[in-house]
Order: structure tokens, then C-alpha cells, then sequence
């Protein structure tokens, strides 16, 4: 939205679900235009780094997945869900946004796609072995710990929660792939979302900050097990940027933060 106004503001559980399935609803097309090649269409990146599943195993050894009721939260096209599916793996693609299924749907048939809020999961208890999500939803709720709680419900006793988001650190830079990028700008502890704005002050997007202790605390509040916490070094072959992310600074601070989670 080209007349947005980018502020730091307070948004609510429903301000900020409402104007994320807006925002991926309007920008699904881009995203997927700019970035698909990157992501393949059955690729399980964890990040702008591209720290590749088949590679780092942060769910299991890629032959455990076989016959595992997988869910992926905030899947987009369902990339990494075609990969679990191509495992062996039984997995389902849920997003908020309608646009990113219909391009899933695009892509290929083969994976089911729920179109549902990750603050309210439309599943049974126990309904899953595993659940993961590669920068989806976990960023854009005002609840993380509600979204926490919820996959709890959904897993069986041991089930894995894997899910990546934005580093902490990186809310104390300035977003840009260059030098301007490395200078902190901002107070790492300060809490106050992100949020683009119309004329009107409806939030059009928004992001939340939680710090990596926030982020642990939430783990532990949902009723997890934190097992690692994986920080991706920028790998030699990517030189793509990508917003935020470059290969500049991804040399010197990092940009992504994996939980791996267990259902205590």
C-alpha cells in the first residue's frame, strides 16, 4: 500500500491478524514472483540464509519423517510441506492468507491446505507428530504464548516444534542490506510493535519484537521444551539480498533464529 505510514505502535490479537491476512492477501503475487525461485516448490528453506532442512534435520533424520502427521503454520505456497510430503511425511499446509493457498494450489495439488488463524488451530488434540514454520505467523501475533499453547494442544506427548523468525537482535538496526545496516538505530529492548498505516490509522501490517529471552519464555509458557536454538551462518554460495538480509551483514550479525521445541 503505497500510502502507508510506518509507526511504532500498540496492535492488538485481532488488529494485528487482520491486517496481516490483508497485507499477504494484497502482496502473495510479488512475494512469491520476487522469491519463489528461491524457495523452489519443494524446498524446506528456514531462511533468507538458506539453511536448507534436507541439510540441518531440525525436525529428525529425514528418514524418521516417513508416515508423520506433519503441520506447517503460516505455509504460504506450501514449499516446505511438498518437501515433508516428498519424505514420506503426511503434512498439512495452514496460512491466514487465501492469495498464498490459491498460489500453493498453483504449484501442485498435492498437499492439504487449511486456510485458518495459528491462534486458533482447527484441529483436534494430539492431531500431529510434528509442527514447524519458517518465518510464518509467529512474528505477526500480538500472543505468541496463545500460539504456543496451541500447537501444544495439537501435538502428541514428544512431539517436535520447530519455527524460525526474524533475530531478535536485528529490531536494533535499521532494515537495509548495506552499511546503513550496521549501525544500531534502535533500543533493542523496546517492545513496541511495528506497524504500517492508512489515512485513516488502520494497521495495514505489523510486526511484533520479543527478545531472544522473551522468546524462550513463551516456549517454556506454552508448555515446551527448548532443545537448540540454531542462529544460520551466512553460507559462501548466497549472494542474494534479500530486504534486510544480505550477505554483508549477514558476515557480522545474524538475521534468523530457530527454536526447537519438544511438547513437554
Amino acid at each position: 500500500m503505497e500510502d502507508a505510514e510506518a509507526t511504532r505502535r500498540d496492535a492488538g490479537e485481532a488488529e494485528s491478524s487482520r491486517a496481516s491476512r490483508g497485507w499477504w492477501d494484497r502482496n502473495a503475487d510479488e512475494y512469491q514472483s520476487e522469491h519463489g525461485a528461491f524457495l523452489g516448490d519443494d524446498r524446506f528453506v528456514w531462511g533468507p540464509e538458506g539453511l536448507d532442512e534436507a541439510e540441518a534435520a531440525l525436525l529428525g533424520p529425514a528418514g524418521s519423517l516417513k508416515d508423520k502427521d506433519v503441520l506447517e503454520i503460516g505455509a504460504g505456497a506450501a514449499q516446505c510441506s511438498r518437501w515433508l510430503a516428498a519424505q514420506g511425511a503426511r503434512p498439512v499446509a495452514l496460512d491466514l492468507s487465501h492469495r498464498q493457498l490459491q498460489h500453493a494450489l498453483r504449484i501442485g495439488e498435492d498437499v492439504p491446505l487449511v486456510e485458518a488463524d495459528a491462534g486458533r488451530l482447527p484441529f483436534r488434540d494430539g492431531s500431529f507428530d510434528l509442527a514447524c514454520s519458517a518465518y510464518g505467523a509467529v512474528p505477526f501475533v500480538a500472543d505468541p504464548v496463545n500460539v504456543m499453547r496451541e500447537v501444544h494442544r495439537v501435538l502428541r506427548p514428544g512431539g517436535r516444534w520447530v519455527f524460525s523468525v526474524t533475530h531478535p537482535i536485528r529490531w536494533a538496526f535499521p532494515d537495509e542490506p548495506g552499511p546503513e545496516g550496521l549501525s544500531v538505530a534502535a533500543s533493542y529492548f523496546d517492545r513496541t510493535p511495528y506497524v504500517e498505516q492508512d489515512e485513516q490509522g488502520r494497521a495495514v501490517y505489523v510486526e511484533h519484537h520479543r527478545t531472544l529471552g522473551d522468546r524462550v519464555r513463551d516456549v517454556v509458557a506454552g508448555g515446551f521444551r527448548l532443545v537448540d536454538l540454531v542462529e544460520p551462518e551466512w553460507p559462501g554460495w548466497n549472494s542474494q539480498e534479500w530486504g534486510g538480509w544480505s550477505p554483508l551483514r549477514g558476515n557480522l550479525i545474524p538475521g534468523t533464529a530457530i527454536f526447537v521445541c519438544e511438547r513437554a
